[in-house]
């Protein structure tokens, strides 16, 4: 299980950082992507262990970065063997209180992202898996639970769970496994603010553990969807929320 070429979008910081750590840890060699937060991401890819890593810059609503970024990582790399979509917009846009304007803003950013961006870069990253691979998405809690003050988001992540399934279908006969993981609230630096205090007593209460997942725990459960081991949990979604959110 070492010695892949691993693509992680949105990998400066959070979820993405801890992911590109973990597969550099296991002896794997990984482009980290980033779109603007180009000095967070130097300090990501300073702290990977192993050599071959790379960094990769583009805005992942623009088609041709993206066919560029993707191109050049393979290049470095000499193809791709895992791609983690992980990358992801966040803008709050409730319906009562956006302007027309603003609403238009947010859907189209978060899905050009969430949604559009992924669907992109996984299109260039399959040209460069021509002996298999391993595709994992990260998508939300929030695609079955709704996001009321934040709808594009939720929609995009619900969207990335059946783009998934949809390319598990499509890909598995070339052997690439395309898999999920639906994160409740997770302790990045970006949840801070909202962890803090008596809201997030409230957002931890939320399971019955008492407590939301760290980065590195949905870091842990990528490195198993992209292993040799889970080829047969293609398809699947895993809910990483605490019991917060159940589902059949």
């Amino acid at each position: 299980m070492t010695g892949r070429r691993v693509l992680v979008t949105g990998a400066s910081r959070g979820i993405g950082a801890a992911t590109a750590r973990r597969f550099a840890a296991a002896g794997d060699r990984v482009a980290v992507h980033y779109g603007r937060s180009g000095e967070a991401a130097e300090q990501t890819l300073a702290s990977l262990e192993g050599t071959g890593h790379v960094l990769a810059q583009a805005d992942l609503a623009d088609p041709a970065a993206v066919q560029a970024m993707v191109g050049a990582v393979a290049g470095q790399l000499g193809g791709i063997d895992v791609l983690v979509n992980n990358a992801g917009a966040f803008l709050p846009h409730p319906i009562t209180d956006s302007t027309y304007e603003e609403w238009q803003q947010a859907w189209a950013q978060t899905l050009g992202v969430n949604l559009v961006g992924a669907a992109n870069v996984t299109w260039c990253a399959v040209r460069h898996m021509p002996d298999g691979g391993r595709i994992v998405n990260v998508s939300s809690r929030g695609a079955f639970r709704g996001e009321p003050g934040q709808p594009a988001y939720g929609a995009s992540k619900a969207g990335l769970i059946a783009f998934a399934q949809s390319l598990a279908r499509a890909l598995g006969p070339r052997q690439i496994a395309v898999t999920t993981v639906a994160p409740g609230w997770v302790a990045t630096d970006m949840a801070a603010t909202r962890l803090a205090g008596p809201e997030g007593d409230r957002r931890r209460a939320e399971s019955p553990l008492g407590q939301v997942a760290t980065p590195e725990e949905v870091a842990a459960a990528i490195l198993y969807l992209a292993s040799p081991e889970a080829t047969m949990a293609s398809g699947t979604v895993l809910d990483l929320n605490g019991a917060s959110l159940l589902r059949m």
